[in-house]
């Protein structure tokens, strides 16, 4: 036979474990958006990258435009200076320098047009990635409101277990308690059954005296071994 106090027990132990199931999941939630938080961080970075490299081609070009500038100027000095000068190894001096400055605003410009051709190709990168990242981000923004919700309803439905938990224990009287009480601070489940003569908790062999108490069921009977209160039950 079982002892009257058991299945009121057992009501409280069903009772513990969905409170501890939704105090678990809600402590999880937290942990979940940080997780979250952080893959919308890494995408944000990427998009952050993508711009910077872009950036960075942007502002190459534009040095390399003034490069050229200077160049083309000191180019047309050259000229204008060699019109004028009188002496054959002056005008040859600068006619040097014309086309080595030639030169030098040649190869700037095969410059500008690689980094033109750069800017178009990382510009069209940019554009899709930014659009793939941003897709993602805005999942992973739904899955945030998800989670605050779901964090919501977590703690609603923790009132109502919580609720629930204290009217299982108002029937109980106070050795029963704090037997259950004892138990359920190291371990669950809290209540367990005994077949052949084996704690269904810890699945170790009871003491003759053990279960013979958990067979009388006069009283709440414990495993000697776990502590869990068991009582016999029939296989």
């Amino acid at each position: 036979m079982r002892h009257p106090a058991l299945d009121q027990l057992l009501i409280l132990q069903d009772r513990d474990q969905r409170r501890f199931s939704l105090e678990a999941q809600l402590a999880a939630v937290p942990g979940e958006i940080a997780l979250v938080e952080k893959k919308i961080a890494t995408e944000k970075a990427a998009i952050d990258s993508a711009r910077a490299e872009l950036h960075g081609l942007e502002i190459n070009k534009k040095a390399l435009e003034n490069d050229i500038g200077s160049a083309e100027a000191k180019l047309a000095k050259y000229k204008n200076q060699q019109m004028l000068v009188k002496k054959n190894e002056e005008y040859q001096a600068l006619g040097h320098e014309i086309d080595t400055t030639t030169k030098e605003i040649g190869e700037l410009e095969g410059r500008e047009l690689e980094i033109m051709y750069g800017i178009d190709e990382a510009r069209k990168k940019f554009a899709a990635a930014e659009a793939e990242l941003k897709a993602n981000i805005a999942g992973h923004e739904g899955r945030i409101r998800d989670l605050r919700a779901r964090d919501t309803n977590l703690r609603a439905e923790l009132a109502v277990a919580q609720t629930a938990l204290a009217e299982a224990r108002a029937p109980l009287d106070a050795s029963a308690l704090r037997l259950y009480d004892r138990v359920a601070a190291r371990t669950q489940p809290v209540c367990a059954p005994v077949h052949g003569g084996k704690c269904g908790g810890c699945h170790l062999r009871l003491s003759g005296e053990a279960d013979a108490a958990a067979r009388k069921g006069d009283q709440l009977a414990t495993c000697d071994q776990c502590g869990r209160i068991v009582w016999w039950e029939a296989v």
